[in-house]
């Protein structure tokens, strides 16, 4: 990539921005249904640079509204969230979730003008324990991605959020780039140190894999592959669906569902949403056993912040870019862990955030193992921008279930056989949570 405006197309995501508008066209998972109880505190949300404030009224219904009132602009998050709606503590005056007004209660009533005012509101949903929010012009919202993992059951689910301090493309890319993992994660262990045969020995047996990728109905997938010496070839294959979601190759193929969404709260901070579901509920790497018996070593526990009421309040990590990320440099040294951070999330999370709050894309020397990146840039490029200049509907967002045919995970298939063929085939005996003719989520 050399053109800066590839860059500022791909990266900014305000209001009237080539991506920003893009990702509006979708529904956007923004926080869990627990962060909101039911005649609660409203909550401040930033999502695709624009301050907003999310609430759940006396009905349990959820609202999502701009920040700013419309008679005089004092925030709503002030309000008063009682009997039904949210009331601005400024003159009073009361709005539902759907932003109608429904009191003025400083005007007397000749002169009360409520119907003709509208606090700015969004379409929202609930699904898989998330609030999800639809930001786009349409009067009739767009159906539910067909995400795998929106359809497992949530006793079955894990679902966590972890608030990244960088644009939400350099999030993205780390987890399409799969040679990372044995150095980053992994430049510490040695393939003997797995058990024949586990998902993890691969990648640190032959660190450098061959790349095979494609353009999807959804986005993009990639499998990397590394020969063996059965006539097999194992893969490890992985997707990114558009606008943000990404899933990750970290765990058996035919029984592991994830869906990984990099939210831009603005064009410098990102939320990442895990969604993992059924036998590989919350399974990966970060979780893989040695021989020994022990995880691998740097997968300790995430540790949050305190949530405050801020607009970059919420899911923040212990180990920041104001500590170092914690790094031990004893740890580094003496190769107890690669990195010298501990926990494989914030492995990730430090080097995306070293970049810088929006990375240069013009400094950058793309190399071969960094095929699925370029692909997918271009393919993300292409997209909004057809929107943009032609009004043409993005991928997945009326065919919805378009998203149902990505699955990621590893597995071994026979060397003769073509890598799309061999996906297909493995697709057709995986575990499915439900039949791809069913409706998407609601």
């Amino acid at each position: 990539m050399s053109k800066s405006t590839d860059g500022q197309d791909l990266t900014l995501v305000g209001p009237g921005t080539v991506m920003g508008e893009m990702m509006r066209q979708y529904w956007i998972p923004a926080a869990l249904s627990s962060e909101l109880s039911v005649d609660g505190d409203p909550m401040r949300l930033m999502l695709l640079g624009e301050q907003l404030i999310a609430f759940r009224d006396s009905s349990g219904r959820v609202g999502v509204l701009d920040h700013q009132c419309p008679h005089r602009c004092a925030s709503l998050f002030l309000g008063r969230n009682e009997q039904d709606g949210i009331r601005c503590v400024y003159h009073g005056w009361k709005f539902d979730v759907d932003g109608r007004c429904l009191e003025m209660p400083n005007i007397p009533p000749p002169q009360d003008f409520k119907e003709k005012v509208r606090a700015k509101s969004y379409k929202v949903r609930e699904c898989a324990g998330l609030i999800w929010v639809y930001m786009g012009a349409r009067a009739e919202a767009p159906p539910m991605p067909m995400h795998e993992a929106l359809f497992v059951p949530e006793q079955d689910l894990t679902v966590t959020i972890l608030q990244r301090e960088a644009n939400w493309l350099q999030g993205l890319e780390g987890d399409i780039d799969t040679s990372h993992f044995g150095f980053l994660h992994a430049g510490h262990i040695n393939p003997d140190d797995f058990e024949e045969g586990h998902p993890a020995r691969h990648t640190v047996s032959n660190r450098a894999p061959e790349y095979k990728v494609t353009e999807t109905d959804w986005g993009t997938m990639y499998g990397a592959f590394r020969p063996e010496s059965d006539d097999r070839t194992h893969w490890r294959m992985a997707h990114f669906s558009l606008p943000f979601w990404t899933q990750t190759p970290n765990a058996d193929f035919a029984d592991h569902v994830v869906a990984k969404a990099w939210v831009p709260m603005d064009d410098t901070h990102t939320l990442l949403i895990s969604i993992y579901g059924g036998r590989a509920k919350g399974a990966t790497y970060s979780t893989s056993k040695l021989k020994s018996g022990g995880g691998i070593p740097g997968a300790d526990a995430l540790e949050y912040l305190p949530n405050t009421t801020d607009w970059y309040g919420r899911w923040r990590a212990v180990q920041n870019v104001g500590n170092d990320w914690q790094i031990d440099r004893e740890a580094q040294r003496t190769n107890k862990i690669y990195t010298g951070i501990r926990n494989i999330v914030m492995q990730d999370q430090a080097v995306s955030e070293s970049m810088g709050p929006i990375v240069d894309h013009t400094k950058e020397h793309l190399a071969p193992s960094d095929v699925m990146i370029a692909r997918t840039r271009r393919r993300l490029l292409n997209a909004a921008r057809a929107f943009a200049n032609n009004g043409t509907v993005p991928p997945g967002v009326d065919d919805a279930e378009v998203f149902w045919n990505a699955r990621a995970g590893s597995y071994y298939a026979d060397a003769k056989i073509d890598w799309l063929e061999a996906y297909q085939e493995k697709l057709k005996t995986a575990i499915r949570w439900r039949a791809p003719s069913s409706q998407a989520a609601e």
